[in-house]
């Protein structure tokens, strides 16, 4: 039984960037939602078209604490990813508002992109598929390609897609190691590592001892531009960076320096600080940075995925009172309560 009932339901979706939502539609149809689509960006379209709206399902959208407190029927802002750095969390929660992420819809696609990065940079694929291209046959890369075995991969992050990046690694690397603050240190983590195969070190230890360092963390305000050049300077020399997490995580203008210098051999991302990016991006088109356009997660099962978990978050707080996955625990409001 819903605990809205007697409440007329209005569900908005923002922006999808092309993802079929058909099957979220559905879902929230079938819960009594009346469901629209703005597919927009803009914050005024964002704000005029949620008027009157319970819940907000977010693309890739930017939702303000200007926007929130102009926005009074929403109750819940459901997300469709992991990360929640476009919406203000804290004014959300201010307002009484649930905030709801995607978790462990692309875990696998996530960690297998970037095994496939760390694997595409060890061989310097890149380099030697131009030698062919352009007739280069003969040539060879500069830097010399590590055995992985003989590699120590580094771990930034011991959630969900740290830990299958360390099980799809753990066969190929001769060691892994990890940082995670958030993690505790008990029993059962200690375990758990043990059994993945992961030693916990501290972050030092993690930037200095790693061949190849890689990224999961969230963009938060104390994540922002952590890889600057102090960072990058305190990896080990011809080291290997990843990141697909957030793009925000790096200082894109001190990493060019890092492997312009020739400190860092490469560097793998799938997401960067501007995307897409400008041809005037200090990253784009340097012949030691892998760059994918914010894909890893994707899948024909993950982008489904996606779209079933981001409604049913919504589905469920209206049924129960509480969604499947919220950031913050927050007393329920009712539909017919305001900010």
């Amino acid at each position: 039984m819903s605990t809205n009932s007697g409440i007329a339901l209005r569900a908005v979706y923002t922006d999808l960037d092309g993802t079929d939502f058909t099957a979220g539609r559905e879902l929230l149809s079938s819960a009594g939602f009346d469901v629209s689509y703005l597919d927009s960006l803009d914050a005024e379209t964002i704000v005029t078209g949620a008027a009157g709206a319970s819940a907000l399902l977010v693309g890739y959208a930017r939702v303000t604490r200007s926007m929130i407190e102009r926005m009074p029927s929403v109750k819940i802002i459901a997300l469709m990813s992991m990360g929640f750095d476009n919406v203000d969390v804290d004014a959300a929660t201010e307002h009484g508002i649930w905030v709801t992420t995607i978790v462990g819809a692309a875990t696998e696609e996530v960690a297998t992109h970037a095994l496939t990065m760390a694997l595409h940079l060890a061989r310097g694929i890149t380099f030697s598929q131009q030698a062919v291209v352009f007739d280069r046959w003969n040539d060879r890369d500069t830097l010399v390609q590590p055995r992985l075995s003989e590699c120590t991969l580094g771990l930034l992050g011991l959630g969900r897609i740290g830990m299958k990046f360390a099980e799809l690694a753990r066969p190929l690397f001769g060691e892994i190691i990890g940082y995670d603050p958030l993690v505790p240190d008990t029993d059962e983590t200690r375990e758990r590592f043990t059994a993945a195969g992961v030693r916990r070190v501290d972050a030092a230890t993690a930037r200095s001892s790693s061949d190849f360092l890689s990224l999961h963390l969230p963009l938060t305000a104390d994540t922002a531009n952590m890889v600057d050049a102090a960072f990058l300077s305190s990896m080990k020399p011809l080291s290997y960076l990843i990141n697909v997490s957030r793009g925000g995580l790096v200082d894109s203008s001190a990493l060019r320096k890092a492997l312009d210098s020739g400190h860092l051999a490469g560097a793998g991302l799938d997401v960067l600080d501007v995307e897409p990016p400008g041809s005037e991006h200090p990253l784009l088109g340097h012949p030691r940075a892998l760059i994918t356009p914010h894909v890893a997660y994707f899948s024909g099962r993950s982008e489904a995925e996606y779209v079933r978990m981001q409604a049913h978050n919504v589905v469920s707080w209206a049924q129960r009172g509480t969604p499947d996955t919220p950031l913050v625990p927050i007393a329920a409001p009712s539909l017919s309560s305001t900010h």
